[in-house]
């Protein structure tokens, strides 16, 4: 019987290293209200056309706001930031009819399908990442307004830094 024990033993760890890591429940999107302010201009976020994103920090919950997408990408490219972030929201823009007032559906931002290059501004007056559920209402953006599709993650640092041009980034 002695001779069994070490294969119990090996057996337990290997099955407890199989199993699942423990996952962590997301905190879910917020409502955007009026008295919500952009982390980097302070401005009432609310007031700003097109697409907004919210991020979520994981130490202490605390919620960012950001009157552009691309700001909040911005964000998460600053040194130290991106490992303090659990999740970050965006508008699905899909069906949207009216840029000044985008739907208050929040998608997760790696998701998302991104159209980058439009002729849409976003809410600080530059060029936007314009967030989508779905590849092909992301199509239908870019056939009205141009641009490409991207994934989150696929969206170009020189994109979000391109602060300088007439055309949004779209060169």
């Amino acid at each position: 019987m002695k001779p069994i024990i070490p294969f119990v033993i090996l057996g337990t760890l290997l099955l407890a290293g199989c199993q699942d890591k423990e996952t962590v429940a997301l905190p879910g999107p917020q409502d955007l209200t009026r008295d919500v302010s952009g982390y980097f201009c302070g401005m009432i976020v609310a007031d700003h056309p097109g697409p907004k994103a919210q991020l979520h920090r994981k130490s202490g919950g605390e919620i960012l706001w950001f009157p552009s997408v691309r700001d909040a990408i911005a964000f998460t490219l600053m040194p130290g930031e991106a490992r303090d972030v659990a999740v970050i929201y965006v508008n699905d823009m899909t069906g949207y009819s009216d840029w000044q007032s985008p739907p208050m559906k929040w998608i997760t931002a790696d998701s998302a399908q991104f159209v980058i290059g439009s002729d849409m501004t976003s809410g600080m007056g530059i060029g936007e990442a314009v967030p989508f559920g779905s590849k092909d209402a992301a199509l239908g953006f870019v056939k009205a307004h141009g641009g490409r599709v991207v994934a989150y993650k696929d969206i170009p640092e020189e994109y979000v830094f391109d602060f300088g041009t007439d055309d949004g980034g779209r060169s």
